[in-house]
């Protein structure tokens, strides 16, 4: 049974979620404050995690920055907000995705299930095939989920070891964000879009690139896409 972890302090609402996710067959664990957030997560395991970005004595932002400490779980964000630079915040600091209020319960299930989905495709024991990528120093232990730069173990978040997988699996072939985003989320996800992308093409380099403003390996090519480069 997946676990799936809700920060969020109106009653009303976590009532009604927790009611439908357990229909569809998860387990969920409920915080309605950050420092209770703190106490239970530090107790369990969990497949997915949901934050309200705005609780009594804290910030979801701050809880994410928390978890992503030690975990590289899914993490779903609440908001109120749909101003982009919140969005972008969220995913910058290690979010894979966002839900602003007021939302259907359809679509609400509908992203928690493509996530955990999504999780799945792409976990350390996905494949048998190609278990180690290896290129331009950066070597993905797909096994072990584990990223390398240099020897040096990176500290990706789901989102990012994803699409690095994606990129190291089509070396030198340019990749449209319309088939980077069919690839890594579903098709049906309209709501994900190319500002999205950029977010996280710019959070991967930051950690795989010598120089990220003069990206060498995930190189930009204009009016075309993104391609993993191995060139010298």
């Amino acid at each position: 049974m997946k676990r799936i972890f809700f920060a969020e302090d109106d009653l009303s609402l976590i009532g009604g979620l927790t009611f439908a996710l357990k229909k569809q067959g998860y387990e969920t664990e409920v915080a309605r404050t950050s420092l209770e957030a703190r106490r239970i997560w530090k107790d369990g395991r969990y497949d997915l995690v949901i934050l309200d970005v705005s609780l009594p004595d804290g910030s979801g932002y701050d809880l994410c920055r928390f978890i992503r400490e030690t975990s590289k779980v899914p993490i779903i964000f609440l908001t109120a907000a749909d101003e982009e630079t919140d969005i972008i915040m969220g995913l910058d600091i290690g979010g894979d995705d966002y839900i602003t209020k007021p939302f259907k319960l359809a679509v609400f299930l509908s992203r928690v299930n493509a996530l955990l989905r999504r999780s799945e495709n792409f976990d350390g024991n996905s494949g048998q095939e190609n278990v180690e990528l290896s290129s331009g120093g950066i070597t993905i232990q797909r096994l072990k989920g584990e990223v390398y730069k240099d020897g040096v173990k990176l500290d990706l978040t789901a989102g990012e070891y994803k699409l690095l997988c994606l990129f190291m699996e089509n070396p030198d072939m340019v990749l449209s964000p319309e088939q980077i985003l069919g690839r890594l989320w579903d098709h049906e996800e309209k709501y994900i879009d190319s500002s999205t992308l950029t977010v996280y093409i710019r959070r991967l380099r930051t950690k795989i690139e010598d120089d990220p403003g003069e990206p060498k390996k995930i190189i930009t090519v204009r009016r075309m896409g993104y391609k993993w480069n191995t060139a010298d």
